[in-house]
């Protein structure tokens, strides 16, 4: 409960840094993925960003925390996130997708806030 807490409270302060002008564009390299294919989400961020996180809202509306980076490349099982910081964009893979993969991906950037 409480790490989900925190992931909500980080979220707001993201969403604050947004209105200061981080804004975030998210692609799926296929809009209907079919089980058992592999795809990528990518982010784009219009400002550098200091780190990154990758969440899945699973069909019955649980939100779950995949990555958290602030540079590099992370794995997990059958999921793979990098984040560049000086290009601007994070990406997730999903390797060999499954029904349990289903869900709404989304990410979240946090910039240097003054």
């Amino acid at each position: 409960m409480e790490s989900k807490l925190g992931a909500l409270l980080w979220l707001l302060w993201v969403q604050i840094c947004w209105v200061r002008g981080l804004q975030v564009e998210q692609s799926l390299s296929a809009q209907s993925p079919q089980e058992g294919t592999s795809h990528t989400l990518r982010c784009n961020f219009s400002a550098t960003a200091t780190q990154v996180q990758w969440f899945l809202q699973n069909p019955g509306g649980s939100l779950i925390s995949l990555f958290y980076l602030a540079s590099g490349t992370k794995q997990k099982g059958r999921l793979n996130s990098t984040f560049n910081a000086k290009e601007r964009y994070s990406t997730l893979h999903i390797t060999t997708t499954q029904l349990e993969d289903s869900g709404t991906y989304f990410c979240a950037a946090e910039a240097q806030c003054s």
